[in-house]
């Protein structure tokens, strides 16, 4: 980091390789896939697994083009960084306000889904209560300093890789040996209905749920600032990303499909009224009768909940931290203490995302769809934003004939792919009447954050002015 006069300390480079390793791997398992799927297998069945491949190759066409401009500067508040330099100051400042906005409902969802997790063992425990407890403990790991973090998300992270792999395991041992049942068979994939059991359309319409479980995937750009040899580290950990997707979403998702009959597994979810109200893969293997397996992958995906929460807090507050020291908020963010710490960014946000709890206070059982349908929103220009920027970037390069040491695939042609994905994601949230409200609110952001942004400068104006005159 730069390290500005006004601060009394900086960031330190504690993050080792298998910290960011595991960060990359910690933002692509949570909420969306052990309890977002739930919503995604009610419209589209088996043919699920078709979206989570094709959603999965975009997120990590766009973790390429963010890498080749992390690989090249590795900076704090990466995303603002890069469309502030080269897209111009108001690109910078609404990727900044848009990607922290992004992390903070992202903590709120994550913080809803605990509450639903806890309601497995304690049904009476109200969600917003477990929002609350656990809010306060991911918040105190953050204060603490970046090893502490890294060594927390190492840990949480571990967690969800050797359960994953176990939960393949075990369900491909049921699958293989016939202790899974009569109705355990890969024929499940397509006995029940067909692949497309509600035809092409089911899983079109399922395309922005299955898209809410890839946000996280870019986390990876904030740790480049703290990360030591980003150069090396920045490219290999995102490399990986293709293989984790393929093991940890393709390779779960077949096998949950192939124990049960999708359609006997919604029923049971459907059974309490909210199709939210618990994970499938839990469930499966409650169904199975194996209530052993069942308890042991609810701490999983309580713990994957907790991942994706502690690695957005780290996120948001270094998202805070660039954006006051390039003057896109209030300069008193972008001050560290001795320990590395950027206190007032991690306050800052957990004050905003404390309205997590009060949401599972006022509407428990429709707040996760809320907030799943708004991350998909910020999401949105989350994403178009980092391709653009990729393409004014390597533009640039282009110009002063220099050549990435790590370069993003397929471009411009890659770029124009990841843009009009987002483009058709959009259009398919105007068609479902509980999300298309977050569509309608681009807009009203976008010239909210317009407004910020003249006002900012109108102050910064008047600043100058009189500092000149003297």
């Amino acid at each position: 980091m730069s390290g500005q006069p006004s601060q009394s300390g900086e960031l330190k480079r504690g993050l080792k390789n298998r910290h960011i390793q595991l960060i990359a791997l910690g933002g692509a398992i949570g909420t969306g896939l052990f309890l977002g799927s739930a919503g995604v297998l009610k419209s589209a069945g088996p043919s699920m697994i078709l979206g989570y491949a094709i959603c999965g190759f975009i997120a990590f066409m766009i973790m390429r083009q963010l890498g080749e401009m992390i690989v090249e500067e590795p900076v704090a508040g990466s995303f603002s960084h890069f469309a502030h330099k080269y897209w111009g100051g108001f690109a910078g400042f609404l990727s900044g306000w848009n990607c922290w906005i992004l992390y903070i409902l992202v903590g709120m969802s994550e913080l809803t889904a605990v509450g639903k997790y806890i309601h497995y063992w304690a049904p009476d425990i109200p969600t917003w209560v477990s929002a609350a407890a656990f809010f306060v403990l991911i918040n105190a790991i953050n204060l603490a300093n970046v090893k502490v973090f890294g060594e927390a998300e190492f840990w949480f992270a571990i967690i969800k890789v050797v359960a994953i792999v176990g939960m393949i395991a075990l369900g491909s041992y049921l699958l293989v040996s016939g202790n899974g049942g009569p109705q355990a068979s890969v024929s499940n994939l397509w006995a029940h209905g067909g692949f497309f059991p509600n035809g092409v359309s089911g899983l079109v319409m399922a395309m922005a749920i299955i898209m809410f479980s890839f946000g996280g995937l870019e986390m990876l750009g904030f740790t480049a600032a703290e990360a030591d040899k980003p150069k090396t580290v920045i490219p290999k950990a995102i490399n990986q990303v293709i293989y984790r997707i393929l093991i940890f979403y393709i390779g779960a998702l077949v096998i949950l499909l192939s124990l049960t009959p999708w359609d006997s597994l919604l029923e049971t979810l459907n059974a309490s009224g909210d199709s939210y109200s618990g994970s499938p893969f839990v469930q499966v293997f409650s169904m199975l009768g194996s209530n052993t397996a069942a308890h042991i992958l609810n701490f999983v995906v309580l713990t994957a909940a907790l991942s994706v929460y502690n690695s957005g807090t780290y996120c948001n507050s270094r998202m805070l931290l660039g954006m006051a020291e390039q003057g896109d908020a209030p300069k008193g963010l972008a001050k560290i203490d001795k320990r590395g710490v950027p206190v007032r960014s991690i306050l800052a946000s957990a004050a905003v995302t404390l309205i997590a709890v009060l949401l599972n206070y006022l509407i428990p059982h429709s707040a996760l769809e809320l907030l799943m349908s708004l991350v998909v929103a910020t999401l949105v220009i989350n994403w178009a934003m980092i391709s653009f920027s990729h393409f004014k970037f390597r533009q640039h390069m282009n110009k002063t004939r220099q050549t990435p040491l790590f370069k993003a695939l397929w471009y411009p042609y890659g770029n124009y792919i990841c843009l009009a994905f987002v483009a058709f994601i959009l259009g398919v949230m105007l068609l479902i009447p509980g999300i298309k409200i977050s569509v309608y609110a681009i807009p009203v952001w976008v010239v909210f954050m317009w407004v910020c942004y003249v006002i900012k400068n109108k102050r910064s104006a008047q600043t100058v002015v009189p500092a000149t005159a003297k």
